[in-house]
């Protein structure tokens, strides 16, 4: 691994435990030569993890899509900041620079980027780790669902354990460095239609 994709916020939420994890996972990336793929943003999370990386001398990539270049304030300070026309693209090149995904707490948007990966994840387009850093039970709703989706059919439990979830930052990059991929199963059959 040398690059991490972390999805989270432009805003910082109400709880300061969020930014003192963003902090905290950026400086552990450093730690691990580990370098920062992210949305370019220098507001909410996305800004404090970079600000982090960058401050502790690490490798930090934005990938922005050129209409949010001014609305979500794209850094001036990271180590390279690309610009892209769309979201789609967006989430296409942060996946070819990165060997791992992180969600953080954020919004509609992180939703999104995480859930799209993870299904990559499930059809077999990538075998990269992806993992939720679930500070303060902010993703405990999002595991619930997770978890009901296997309950009612919805969701292979094989493909449940692709979403990697852990309360702590170095334990998550940890499992995500330890991750190792499992066989993609056929998760539809005929007789399931």
């Amino acid at each position: 691994m040398n690059r991490i994709c972390v999805f989270c916020g432009s805003s910082s939420g109400t709880d300061p435990r969020y930014a003192d994890a963003a902090r905290v996972l950026g400086n552990a990336l450093v730690r691990r030569g580990l370098g920062l793929v992210y949305g370019g943003g220098n507001v909410g999370l996305m800004g404090i993890i970079a600000d982090a990386v960058m401050q502790a001398g690490g490798e930090v990539i934005g990938v922005i899509p050129d209409a949010l270049v001014e609305r979500e304030l794209a850094h001036g300070d990271v180590t390279q900041m690309i610009v892209v026309r769309s979201m789609h693209e967006r989430k296409a090149k942060m996946a070819e620079l990165s060997n791992g995904f992180v969600a953080m707490p954020g919004g509609y948007g992180t939703f999104e980027e995480f859930c799209e990966i993870i299904t990559w994840a499930q059809l077999g387009m990538h075998r990269m780790p992806c993992g939720i850093l679930n500070v303060n039970g902010y993703y405990d709703p999002l595991m619930k669902l997770f978890d009901h989706a296997v309950a009612e059919g919805f969701l292979r439990p094989g493909n449940r354990r692709l979403v990697l979830e852990e309360t702590d930052p170095e334990r998550l990059l940890t499992a995500l460095a330890t991750y190792t991929p499992q066989h993609t199963e056929k998760w539809i059959s005929r007789d399931e239609s």
